[in-house]
C-alpha cells in the first residue's frame, strides 16, 4: 500500500469516526477542515514534514509574540485557503488547543471569523524571514530555547 493510499484510508476513516455531518452542522467541524485542508502537509499529529513547519508543542508560542497572531491567519496556507473566515477561525482555534495547548498564554482569546478577517488581506509572500524573527523575539523573551 502506498503512502498516498494509507494518508486517504486513515482520513476516511477518520472522518468516519468523527462522525462528520458537515453539511447538517451550522458551526465547522474543525477537525474535519484540519484533516481536508492541513493534514496531508502538517501530519495528522502536527508534527509537521520535511520543511512543513511542525504544529505540536509550538505554534502557541507565535501568540506571545507582537504579530504573531496575525502570522498563523497570514501564512499562505491560511490566507488563501478556500475556507471562510469563520472556518479558518475554527481550524486555528483548533490547532491551537488540540496541539499545543500547553504554550498558549493564561490569557488566551480564541479567533473569531471577524478578526481572520482582519488579519487575512495581509497575506504574506515570503514567510520564512518573518517567522525567523517572530521566533527571535520568542527567544529573546525567553519563551523558547
Amino acid at each position: 500500500m502506498t503512502r498516498l493510499s494509507r494518508t486517504v484510508c486513515a482520513l476516511v476513516v477518520a472522518l468516519s469516526a468523527a462522525g462528520i455531518a458537515a453539511a447538517t452542522r451550522a458551526e465547522p467541524n474543525a477537525y474535519a477542515l484540519y484533516a481536508l485542508r492541513c493534514m496531508g502537509c502538517h501530519q495528522s499529529d502536527g508534527a509537521g514534514i520535511d520543511t512543513v513547519p511542525k504544529l505540536r508543542d509550538f505554534v502557541g508560542n507565535f501568540l506571545h509574540v507582537a504579530g504573531g497572531r496575525e502570522f498563523l491567519v497570514q501564512v499562505p496556507g491560511v490566507a488563501q485557503s478556500s475556507l471562510t473566515d469563520a472556518e479558518i477561525a475554527s481550524v486555528l482555534n483548533w490547532i491551537l488547543t488540540e496541539f499545543s495547548n500547553d504554550q498558549l498564554p493564561a490569557d488566551f482569546q480564541p479567533y473569531s471569523g471577524d478578526e481572520v478577517a482582519r488579519y487575512r488581506p495581509g497575506r504574506l509572500i515570503d514567510v520564512d524571514p518573518v517567522r525567523a524573527q517572530l521566533i527571535a523575539d520568542m527567544r529573546a523573551r525567553k519563551i523558547i530555547e
